[in-house]
């Protein structure tokens, strides 16, 4: 069974919209904003990238990464790496002919199928509502988290609202940086 890992930039209150400059966010671009770039607290981005074999989106994380990314020295690890896009909407005209394989996955059963391969890690980048969504269905199985010391209040969470059971994690990493990030790196337990 390949594990699935969650990776992303989360403000102290769970917003993860618009880390990058991503237009439509009152907030957009907040990592780079005020707060000192310290190369080693974002060392876990390039081990990720060494780790996991495939790619996880959802159909808008994909629409905003799929122009840009493939030509980006800093993601030229992903770039070889199988994509698989969750959407109900897209279509195989839809995805770009220079990021590799791409496969459109059109539900959750899917990505439980996909799961059940060999292989290993699967990295998924950005996607609020599919982490949200995976996350609900219990197919997560780690989170990498880079908390910034900012409370954003309004926008897209990563975690969702849903009265749920409890789901007890384990922390197995951590770090704190003099920029007042924090690594936290957590399995999910089952």
């Amino acid at each position: 069974m390949r594990t699935l890992i969650s990776t992303a930039f989360i403000s102290l209150d769970g917003v993860v919209e618009g880390p990058g400059g991503e237009p439509g966010y009152r907030n957009s671009g907040w990592t780079f904003k005020d707060i000192e770039f310290l190369p080693e607290a974002f060392e876990i981005k390039g081990r990720e990238q060494e780790e996991a074999t495939a790619i996880l989106l959802g159909r808008t994380s994909y629409e905003a990464f799929s122009p840009v990314w493939p030509d980006m020295e800093d993601f030229a690890g992903y770039k070889v790496m199988p994509k698989y896009v969750v959407s109900t909407k897209l279509t195989e005209d839809d995805l770009v002919d220079n990021w590799g394989e791409q496969t459109i996955l059109r539900s959750l059963d899917e990505v439980a199928a996909l799961k059940e391969t060999e292989g290993g890690p699967i990295i998924v980048h950005g996607s609020a509502a599919l982490n949200q969504a995976l996350s609900d269905a219990g197919l997560i199985d780690r989170y990498h988290l880079l908390v910034f010391p900012l409370l954003l209040g309004a926008g897209k969470r990563l975690f969702s609202a849903t009265d749920k059971d409890q789901q007890k994690l384990k922390l197995v990493e951590h770090e704190a940086y003099a920029n007042g990030l924090q690594k936290n790196v957590f399995d999910v337990v089952r």
